[in-house]
């Protein structure tokens, strides 16, 4: 109860199965006050939710079931709306809010919300109807170490309480939700671990037991539909990790295709591997990467910049390998692309696939100055969230190999905010005189005129 007598609900929003083992880990470490109830709400953000299961309908999920009291689904509570794009007018929150509270049974109990991706919908949209709760949010991988990927009303965001986060590099904060002062809280390693033991033990219907010799594990992803990439290139992206396996020495490979691709990024796969004289086997069921650990016991793990390869390297000892991330590097627009602090963090700590020996070798050495990287390229990203970035961010680049800053760090973006790097020494200063930059504009716009004018 309350402190006057009002029943507490906790609802828990989750949208992966790997949110629904992190909040399973979060409840059993005591990281939640108890409560009078406990309601899970299921949100299917694919873009044919019509066509792909939900997270309650994941195997495994019986496993985590027990944790709550109560499972609603938000797809359901909003239809015919996709919860990716829905969000409430702002006159017609008070009506959402009696609707929440009558379908959910919530009547007059004081609420607590426990969300991911605060930043959007839909975990945005119900922290908007039920206005006065009390926000926690928890980690949706590597993504929370970057900066928030854009403001958030502060009728939203000083509500919130704490980021929670799992300890996938070991000494990193999470800038997430910085500007509001959130506090981070780590859920512990070994909680998490526990609850992905029992996902494991409940998967029976994956068709797959550990070979004879442990495999190479592929994770694929799908970055052409972000537009990051083409399907020809995502194609070419998975090529590579199964030449890069076989180059290691590796002839039985495993491909994890990310849920929602399509078949057709990986139907060359298999004719690759027997041409390189290897046997690939592609997943078809539906399952955490984290399952296939213990399942497979993978020789070593190769992806991209999923988060699964921290968990396979910080949680379960495994060697990772990433490939194309100087690639992404380049790709991602604009700066501010919230997958930049993910694809870097992966790019400065991991070995490149390409690199000699199968456990990292000598000439790969982890950037050991990765929380400096962080918040110098989480101040780029989003200086108006953390003025109190830049110092850090100058020293830190001041300092930078020039090849170094070329990799991580975009020459126009670190002109237009004055930053080392920018421009030749002799003009860096001229960016931070707001008169100057006036004044460079107005030439560009001149010159081009000009242009124009002489080829008319």
């Amino acid at each position: 109860m309350g402190p006057s007598g009002t029943p507490r609900t906790q609802i828990f929003c989750v949208s992966t199965l790997y949110g629904a083992a992190t909040l399973a880990a979060g409840i059993d470490a005591g990281l939640f006050a108890p409560a009078d109830r406990r309601l899970l709400v299921v949100c299917n953000n694919t873009g044919t939710p019509e066509l792909t299961p939900a997270v309650d309908g994941m195997p495994g999920f019986e496993r985590l079931r027990d944790r709550f009291d109560d499972l609603v689904s938000w797809n359901e509570t909003i239809e015919p709306y996709h919860p990716g794009s829905w969000s409430p007018r702002p006159d017609d929150i008070p009506l959402w809010e009696r609707h929440l509270r009558l379908a959910w049974r919530l009547g007059d109990a004081r609420v607590e919300l426990i969300v991911e991706s605060i930043q959007v919908n839909p975990a945005l949209a119900i922290a908007q109807i039920l206005t006065g709760a009390p926000i926690d949010v928890y980690a949706d991988g590597l993504m929370s170490y970057g900066p928030t990927r854009s403001k958030i009303d502060p009728l939203v965001g000083e509500r919130v309480r704490r980021v929670l986060h799992l300890d996938l590099v070991p000494g990193l904060e999470p800038l997430l939700l910085a500007e509001f002062g959130v506090r981070p809280e780590l859920i512990p390693t070994a909680a998490f671990t526990r609850v992905l033991d029992q996902l494991t033990d409940s998967a029976s219907g994956i068709a797959i037991t550990a070979p004879p010799v442990p495999p190479a594990l592929l994770l694929g992803q799908y970055l052409s539909a972000l537009s990051i990439l083409t399907e020809r290139e995502e194609e070419e992206l998975h090529l590579r990790m199964v030449r890069g396996a076989v180059a290691l020495g590796h002839q039985r490979l495993v491909f994890k295709p990310h849920p929602a691709a399509p078949a057709v990024l990986w139907a060359r796969l298999e004719e690759e591997a027997e041409r390189l004289g290897a046997e690939l086997t592609v997943l078809g069921t539906p399952v955490l990467a984290e399952v296939l650990y213990r399942r497979l016991a993978p020789a070593v793990v190769i992806g991209c910049f999923s988060t699964a390869l921290f968990t396979a390297s910080a949680f379960y000892g495994i060697p990772v390998r990433r490939t194309g991330t100087e690639l992404l590097l380049e790709r991602l627009t604009p700066y501010q692309n919230s997958n930049r602090v993910p694809v870097t963090i992966t790019d400065a700590l991991l070995a490149p696939l390409e690199d000699g020996s199968e456990r990292g070798g000598a000439s790969h050495e982890p950037d050991a100055r990765i929380g400096e990287l962080v918040a110098a390229v989480g101040f780029a990203m989003q200086p108006q969230l953390h003025p109190g970035l830049r110092p850090a961010a100058e020293g830190y680049l001041a300092a930078l190999p020039d090849e170094r800053v070329r990799r991580y760090f975009k020459r126009r973006r670190l002109t237009t905010l004055g930053l080392p790097g920018g421009m030749p020494g002799q003009l860096s200063g001229i960016p931070r005189n707001a008169t100057a930059r006036r004044m460079v504009r107005r030439a560009r716009t001149l010159r081009r005129v000009v242009l124009r004018a002489g080829t008319g």
